[in-house]
């Protein structure tokens, strides 16, 4: 472990501090460059989109540049330890954008007194760019910014932590039940974790077909309930007319566990008390809500995911949200609307039921990959998911009305 900490330290110090830095994509090597880069030539771009704000997708890199935005009060797994701690993760992400979609992403690290004042400052530079990913912002105040920059701004905005790990794990989800001869709208869902991800988990399953009133979500207090007076608005929306108030009541007979939550919260007694073929989602990083080798060991007939890598199976926000924003911006959508994810959703799904490349196994480090319980979701370095997922989405946004595309660009995203 000391040697991964200084492995990981030195990958970020050298041979330049950083993961990520700005290109020239422009000549500049004579006065004419010069003239034409800035004075006087670049007053003729600017005077057209002066004229024509729609021109900034023409003359600048907006259409292709993302803005990654935190204010640090949720880093990973660490907590809230402010916004310049949280660089290193925003880096991260910019990197993801970069090496997974080709989009250009800059971080953005907010220092406010308030949410009011979050709100303010993004709004207020978001024109510069083609969408917003937040990130690592806490609840419930995520819910609140969010909401109310989809309101105010006319670029996608998007909080990966809720609505990324909502899409891969309703992919993975679905194609789990089915290996496993169940429909999601006839599933006991079980969730472990009441904040951000755990209520967009839910609430996109539920769009997916899961009934909201066969779901039981679990705070720090126990089962989320009608006559508990604690709750707040988004809890409230999950908040189940049941006499269960326990872990091992909700168990007892269901079908599906999703853990959003911490480390070893799902006893071996708990998971014995699930019904034939259970689904296990246990999500919560670096360590998570029950042991792989416990789970598979108390119930043979299970399929279990985490947020691992050294596991199958990993819930990977980074098998979505580059090809979201890609679709997103090629069409140069307005919003991230339901359809739109569930598109995405829908895409990854049938990658995972396809034959996998040689070069995808060799990336991933495995000698054979086929869809059944070791395999229910695709691997982050298969390219089909840029060409499938931001076709899909793309495809959407022209579907719903939020792009003002009539149609695809012809060949866009062809295999």
């Amino acid at each position: 472990m000391t040697d991964f900490r200084q492995q990981a330290l030195d990958y970020h110090a050298l041979p330049v501090p950083g993961k990520i830095s700005v290109e020239l994509t422009k000549p500049a090597e004579s006065v004419k460059d010069l003239a034409l880069a800035y004075s006087p030539g670049v007053a003729e771009p600017v005077r057209e989109i002066a004229a024509d704000p729609d021109a900034a997708y023409l003359y600048t890199g907006k259409g292709n540049m993302v803005a990654v935005i935190s204010n640090g009060t949720a880093i990973l797994g660490l907590g809230n330890l402010g916004p310049l701690a949280s660089k290193p993760v925003m880096e991260g992400k910019a990197l993801l954008f970069k090496r997974f979609a080709g989009l250009d992403a800059i971080d953005i690290e907010v220092t406010h007194r308030t949410t009011e004042e979050f709100i303010n400052t993004v709004a207020s530079i978001a024109d510069t760019f083609g969408g917003i990913n937040l990130e690592d912002i806490k609840a419930p105040e995520c819910f609140e910014i969010e909401q109310e920059l989809v309101k105010r701004c006319n670029i996608p905005v998007f909080h990966d932590d809720q609505h990324g790990t909502a899409i891969v794990t309703a992919a993975g989800m679905l194609n789990a039940l089915e290996i496993q001869g169940k429909q999601l709208h006839d599933a006991t869902i079980v969730c472990m974790g009441a904040g951000a991800a755990a209520v967009a988990c839910m609430e996109l399953l539920i769009k997916c077909g899961a009934q909201r009133e066969r779901i039981y979500m679990l705070d720090r207090q126990g089962v989320i309930h009608t006559r508990r007076d604690d709750l707040t608005p988004h809890k409230m929306l999950f908040a189940n007319n049941t006499d269960k108030r326990t872990l091992d009541d909700v168990m007892n007979g269901a079908d599906v566990f999703v853990g959003v939550s911490g480390p070893d919260v799902l006893p071996a007694e708990s998971l014995k008390l699930m019904a034939a073929n259970p689904v296990v989602f246990a999500c919560s990083n670096p360590d998570p809500e029950i042991k792989p080798a416990l789970a598979h060991q108390v119930r043979q007939d299970l399929i279990m995911a985490t947020g691992r890598s050294d596991y199958p199976n990993q819930v990977n926000n980074v098998l979505c949200f580059p090809f979201i924003f890609r679709g997103a911006l090629d069409v140069r959508a307005n919003t991230i609307n339901d359809e739109m994810k569930i598109a995405a959703v829908e895409a990854i799904r049938q990658i995972t039921k396809e034959p996998v490349s040689d070069a995808v196994l060799k990336a991933s480090d495995v000698s054979k990959l086929e869809f059944g319980k070791e395999y229910i979701i695709p691997k982050p370095m298969d390219p089909r998911l840029c060409q499938r997922v931001a076709k899909a989405v793309a495809q959407a946004a022209i579907d719903t009305g939020v792009s003002p595309f009539e149609a695809l660009p012809k060949g866009y995203m062809s295999e």
